[in-house]
């Protein structure tokens, strides 16, 4: 157990490679209670919204969810949130824990005229990640087993309401389950009866996010960096930049123009040991290009894997690097992302 965000958190349980191994392969229980969790409802609450973020809330249909990032004046990045409809009152809202604080207090002072913000303590979030978590949910709540990815829903679980999306931070297909904090112990206790079932702790959760390419707040992002370095621009609708009403537009524009100084990118280490946040990124000839972000040997992959920030002219697929680990250069490369293959659950294509 360590201090993480003002809460207690479990780095490992079984420890952190058998726990991403078994996430990967059957289903991994995760408490994320500690995810700040708030409603927006009224007529204006898209416009509440959109003051703030990049994304077409007014597209957001119900039953469905979009990943967003919340804004400063000057485009950069203060948070990424998950925003969904699970009911059709308005928006449902899940922010990181280090940063809730700050992001209720800025919605709180920036609501526009019919919306009404409120903070929901009383809920607990459960991730219930990988390949097995739909057989689980079959038994425990199968109505919600009808949601493809980035779907929602509003279920009843244990005789409570509960918010369900068909989302993650793991790359592989689950459920994220809010409900009320007086049934958690016991839906918890329920899914640990599921021999495919394991809890899992922060440290394969950040393995497991960083082999999905999934950004992190604090290390991927944060308010030095904007959508468009940290190559986020599906947070941005089309209808959204030809309205031009975006925090920090002329920045955003400038940098899909071409003024654009960094770029994250993913990267393989070839050899040496794994590159940890902050190593320098060089070039093959030694020129200091950028620095990594994260860092971990791949349990999945059996090498180890980074991301970080470099210069547009060096973030070409297959680009050659070193990255310096105790003061010594190793060879790396860029790679596409994700690093593994996703198993989401999409809707078939018409």
């Amino acid at each position: 157990m360590v201090p993480f965000a003002g809460y207690n958190m479990p780095v490992q349980y079984d420890g952190v490679l058998a726990e991403h191994k078994w996430t990967r392969e059957s289903a991994g229980l995760f408490d994320v209670s500690h995810m700040g969790q708030a409603r927006l409802t009224g007529a204006d609450a898209v416009a509440t919204l959109e003051t703030l973020t990049p994304t077409d809330f007014a597209t957001l249909v119900l039953g469905k969810q979009k990943y967003s990032l919340l804004l400063n004046a000057e485009g950069g990045i203060l948070d990424d949130w998950m925003v969904s409809r699970p009911e059709g009152n308005g928006f449902f809202l899940v922010v990181n824990a280090a940063c809730k604080d700050q992001d209720f207090e800025i919605l709180a002072e920036n609501i526009i005229g019919d919306s009404h913000f409120e903070v929901l303590g009383d809920r607990a979030l459960l991730a219930l990640q990988g390949p097995k978590a739909k057989d689980v949910m079959q038994s425990v709540c199968p109505a919600a087993c009808e949601l493809y990815f980035m779907e929602c829903g509003s279920f009843d679980l244990l005789g409570q309401t509960a918010f369900v999306s068909r989302s993650g931070y793991t790359g592989e297909d689950g459920f994220e389950i809010s409900v009320p904090n007086a049934i958690v112990g016991e839906l918890w206790d329920l899914l640990l009866t599921h021999d495919v079932v394991k809890p899992i702790g922060l440290g394969a959760r950040d393995s497991l996010r960083l082999e999905a390419g999934m950004p992190l707040y604090g290390h991927e992002m944060d308010v030095g960096y904007t959508l468009v370095e940290a190559n986020l621009g599906f947070a941005m609708q089309k209808s959204r930049l030809t309205r031009g009403d975006i925090r920090g537009i002329d920045r955003i524009r400038q940098q899909l123009d071409g003024g654009l100084d960094r770029v994250r990118v993913a990267i393989r280490v070839l050899e040496g040991p794994p590159a940890r946040e902050g190593a320098k990124i060089l070039s093959e000839d030694g020129a200091e290009l950028g620095i990594v972000t994260s860092g971990v040997p791949s349990p999945s992959l059996g090498y180890s894997i980074a991301m970080g920030y470099v210069p547009p002219a060096s973030s070409a697929l297959g680009t050659k690097l070193k990255l310096e680990v105790r003061g010594k250069p190793y060879a790396a490369e860029i790679v596409t992302l994700p690093f593994v293959k996703n198993g989401y659950h999409r809707k078939p294509k018409a």
